[in-house]
């Protein structure tokens, strides 16, 4: 089996051999283990699901909460030839049955699928008759309770499970802590515990925090200092224009970008910045998902993430291709107030959740009883405005509503243009012989694709217009027509994000928040807050060391290109000689407040220059204070 999933990888992917531990995971699901694959962002994570599909007969399910990220790995798949399908919120039913009963008769090799998608009826139904040898889970910590991204719908995972058989599950994930690591096992009913875990530690990037009043200031120096192209994170979409617009004023070439642009202009801004056309971009956690750029040579936080997971996921974006790359977190005294107002503001008062949920119910034309499984197109400012509501209250609603299995909502699905002929060939060349007034049209149609009596094709609206010699509102009118005609099934784009009731809509009075565990989903909100506010204030450790232990892997050499390394390795000592130095002097300030020159006469084996150094260090690094003028005391 060895020699097969080589020639795989040689064969779809140009490599002659594997990263560490991709192959241990890929025999390992070979040999029908449930397995736990915990492998940092740009590991390789994809490949360990799709070798072993291929590898054996059948189709293999993956689970993916990321609709980008789904979309980015089927066009993937299909360029090296792999037929693949995404099934996501949005598509039309019809779209969704041809998909389902392709994968039945063996078209198709990877289905990608929400978590809401995997319990919903209509693929309940089907999920028996596919012949499945593979259920792939991505970013398996939203199973978790304790996660930092908690999904319910990741829940019914494991009752799905039980209508596959004795299918093996591999579960995914770049950030885990080991009781997050342990609640993924448990609850997709592993037969045994079994995970693999590569090492956290990027050797070739540089953790620096650095406190800074002037930030945008401070990052044009960042970036001036620095070759090639770079992401800068922020944390709402207004700022990431405005950074943008900074950069552009001071020469660096400069793009944005957020969720709620247009998908043509999102297209356009992060190819211009895969290119290499477009240096920096300011933009929200929205981008960076499924982006595989490997030379990126800085990432920049401007804000404080929610959590160490978030950080180490988005800063891992950067030095991909193993060169050195630099994560500089900008930290000052307000974002401390910022991150502690973004938790009362994450979680809104019941009576305003149950606002929300009374308007979006009345904005869809809910009535009680109905809309499970339903999407629906969300445009949350027209929303906001239809009622009168705060964007930012009313988008926290909606992620408690999420928290209690009640909807759930997506990223924009950026669905282009497509159709299907619904008839057969003869019948359609009847009507062709029939309605003259179409033939032209449906025979440019037939000769610019291909496939479109067995699915659903993505067509180009304007050069299929230009071919047939209409105007592009001429054209979609007739595909209109056509589709009234019953001849063919047109769908345009779609590109909104997506409101999809879980369950049927409720009487707002029968409406049940969970106020316990909402309180113990804010208390583990906030012990991650604090995580994070220690990483960005702490002076006393290296950053690395800080990452690898909040993660539960135990190492004790420092990284040696942290901002905290970097002041210590001017000392010019040795781990070992700075060590017994910073013993030596705590146990002497342990007797009580003393000057620096009671200090060096105690000092054992080692100069007098060695020990002011380390004595300097411990000062700046707050671990040693003054206290009644010249006297000195240890800061704990």
């Amino acid at each position: 089996m060895k020699s097969v999933i080589r020639q795989i990888l040689t064969k779809y992917w140009g490599y002659s051999d594997f990263r560490p531990l991709q192959e241990d995971i890929i025999l390992s699901v070979l040999d029908g283990k449930d397995t736990l694959a915990l492998m940092p962002t740009g590991g390789g994570k994809s490949i360990c699901f799709q070798v072993p599909a291929l590898a054996k007969e059948g189709i293999c399910i993956v689970v993916s909460p990321l609709i980008a990220l789904m979309k980015d790995q089927v066009e993937h798949l299909r360029s090296k030839g792999i037929p693949a399908v995404a099934v996501i919120s949005g598509m039309s039913r019809n779209e969704i049955d041809i998909a389902f009963d392709n994968c039945i008769y063996g078209k198709e090799k990877f289905l990608y699928i929400s978590p809401e998608r995997l319990t919903s009826e209509i693929l309940l139904e089907r999920l028996p008759k596919m012949n499945v040898n593979l259920l792939a889970i991505d970013e398996a910590h939203c199973i978790s309770q304790w996660g930092y991204d908690f999904r319910p719908s990741y829940l019914q995972i494991a009752e799905a499970r039980k209508l596959l058989g004795h299918v093996p599950v591999l579960a995914l994930t770049a950030t885990a802590t080991e009781d997050v690591r342990k609640d993924i096992q448990e609850k997709l009913q592993f037969k045994s515990e079994n995970f693999f875990q590569k090492s956290f530690e990027r050797k070739n990037l540089s953790y620096i925090v650095l406190h800074e009043e002037g930030k945008l200031q401070r990052l044009v120096k960042i970036i001036s200092n620095l070759e090639g192209t770079g992401i800068v994170y922020v944390r709402n979409r207004k700022k990431t224009k405005e950074v943008a617009d900074f950069l552009l004023k001071k020469n660096i070439s400069a793009g944005y970008y957020h969720a709620g642009l247009a998908s043509s202009l999102r297209s356009k801004i992060q190819d211009d910045w895969m290119k290499g056309k477009t240096r920096v971009i300011a933009a929200t956690n929205a981008f960076g998902m499924g982006i595989d750029k490997s030379n990126v040579r800085f990432v920049v936080h401007l804000d404080l993430p929610e959590s160490l997971e978030a950080y180490y996921q988005e800063a891992g974006r950067g030095g991909r291709d193993e060169a050195r790359a630099y994560a500089v977190l900008l930290y000052n005294k307000s974002d401390k107030a910022e991150i502690e107002h973004r938790t009362e503001l994450n979680f809104p008062d019941v009576s305003e959740i149950r606002k929300t949920y009374q308007a979006l119910a009345n904005y869809f034309q809910l009535p009680v009883g109905s809309g499970k499984g339903v999407s629906f197109d969300f445009d949350i400012a027209a929303f906001c405005k239809t009622y009168n509501l705060s964007i930012p209250v009313a988008f926290n609603c909606i992620k408690v509503l999420e928290m209690q299995g009640l909807i759930s909502s997506t990223e924009s699905v950026d669905l282009h243009p497509r159709i299907h002929i619904k008839t057969d060939h003869n019948r359609l060349y009847e009507f062709q012989v029939k309605n003259v007034a179409f033939d032209h049209l449906i025979k440019v149609i037939l000769r610019s694709y291909s496939g479109l009596f067995d699915d659903y094709v993505n067509i180009n609206e304007n050069e299929i217009a230009v071919r047939a010699g209409f105007t592009r509102d001429e054209f979609i009118q007739q595909l209109h027509q056509l589709d009234k005609l019953n001849v063919i099934s047109y769908l345009p784009a779609k590109d909104f994000p997506q409101i999809v009731f879980t369950e049927e809509r409720l009487d707002v009075r029968d409406l049940h928040i969970d106020r316990q565990n909402l309180a113990e989903r804010k208390k583990r909100f906030v012990t991650r807050m604090k995580a994070m506010l220690n990483y960005a204030t702490s002076k006393t450790k290296c950053r690395s060391m800080m990452l690898l232990n909040y993660f539960g892997e135990d190492i004790s050499h420092r990284c040696g290109s942290c901002d905290y390394c970097l002041q210590r390795n001017k000392l010019g000592l040795s781990e070992l000689e700075f060590s017994n130095l910073q013993g030596q002097i705590k146990s002497v300030l342990s007797s009580g407040k003393i000057s620096l020159n009671e200090i060096l006469p105690h000092i054992k084996d080692s100069g007098e220059e060695k020990t002011m150094k380390v004595v300097e260090w411990l000062i700046d690094n707050d671990k040693i204070k003054y206290v009644k003028g010249n006297l000195l005391e240890w800061n704990e």
